[in-house]
């Protein structure tokens, strides 16, 4: 199906110029793409957690990886209600994503901690860019999830951080 012929079907109306639609919709559907790949590397860890602070690291992250996930179904439909389209499959999403997998057989508690901190600040600076490109077009709209989004994501660095700050790594 062309890309017009999409449009035509999936469009829908919006105030933004048909540039902005693209652009901001390609931008939502990259970030989906990270949000997509740090949720199941935070459940990964999740579920492979070991060691003396299993419990206390455990819950942070299914806490954590719930919160990742509730930004999913948002993001995309953001795009949609903007006139874009948005991720169809697990292939776009690793054609897309910027954060990257840990398929490691075992993977220490404090480097899984340490690990989900460098991608949630990853993370961090991909909504700081997506937010520029809201900005240029005058999405403001979009521009307030994605503050939301950003001031989740520092959080969730910051106590991953906290968590690692007096370990012998």
């Amino acid at each position: 199906m062309s890309s017009a012929n999409t449009r035509s079907k999936l469009g829908t109306r919006t105030n933004l110029s048909e540039d902005a639609t693209r652009d901001i919709s390609a931008a939502l559907s990259a970030l989906l793409a990270d949000v997509f790949a740090l949720y199941l590397k935070t459940k990964n860890f999740h579920w492979h957690m070991s060691g003396p602070h299993f419990r206390d690291y455990h819950l942070l992250l299914d806490e954590q990886g719930d919160q990742i996930f509730a930004m999913t179904d948002p993001m995309a439909e953001r795009a949609r209600k903007i006139g874009g389209t948005t991720l169809r499959s697990i292939g776009q999403i690793a054609r897309l994503q910027r954060i990257p997998d840990n398929d490691a057989d075992y993977v220490d508690p404090q480097d899984m901690l340490a690990e989900l901190a460098d991608d949630n600040l990853k993370l961090s600076a991909e909504i700081r860019a997506v937010h520029d490109v809201c900005d240029e077009y005058g999405d403001i709209a979009t521009a307030s999830l994605l503050e939301n989004w950003l001031d989740e994501t520092e959080r969730r660095t910051w106590f991953l951080f906290e968590s690692t700050r007096n370990s012998n790594r």
